[in-house]
Order: structure tokens, then C-alpha cells, then sequence
């Protein structure tokens, strides 16, 4: 355990940081999870738009690396132009 009162605050901070980055990746895997599921093309046009500006977040927040983030809008925009 830490000594230093500075210490103890980075803890804090460290702990509210990486359940925030949780939180938000979590939710970003379900939204991609959802346009997976979808079977309908003009929903998932719609909804497309949505997920890319959570991976967008994300990346920029460094929470994922940016080639990740590149291959999944990538895959993503692939899956939804094949729909029917």
C-alpha cells in the first residue's frame, strides 16, 4: 500500500479513470455487437454512424489503439454495404 498522500490521490484518480474507460468500452462492444445483429440495411445505415463516433472516442482517448479502431469502422462499413 502507499505511504505518500500524493500516492493515495493517484490511486484514487488511477481507479476512477480505468472504470470510466471500462464503461465506455463496454458499451462501445455492445453497441458493435448490436450492428452485428442487425439484418435490416437502412437501421443499420442509421445506426452505423453511432458506433463509429464511439470508436472514434475511444481511440482518441486512447482507451484502444487507433489501427484497431481503423480495422473495426472498416469492417463494420464492409458489413453494413453487404446488407440487403
Amino acid at each position: 500500500m502507499a505511504h505518500h498522500k500524493s500516492a493515495l490521490k493517484r490511486i484514487r484518480q488511477d481507479q476512477k479513470k480505468r472504470m470510466h474507460n471500462r464503461f465506455y468500452h463496454k458499451s462501445t462492444r455492445t453497441a458493435i455487437k448490436k450492428l452485428r445483429k442487425m439484418d435490416n440495411k437502412e437501421e443499420a445505415q442509421k445506426f452505423l454512424p453511432v458506433v463509429v463516433s464511439m470508436i472514434d472516442r475511444l481511440a482518441k482517448r486512447h482507451i484502444i489503439h487507433n489501427n484497431k479502431a481503423a480495422n473495426l469502422k472498416s469492417k463494420l462499413n464492409k458489413f453494413v454495404n453487404n446488407l440487403k
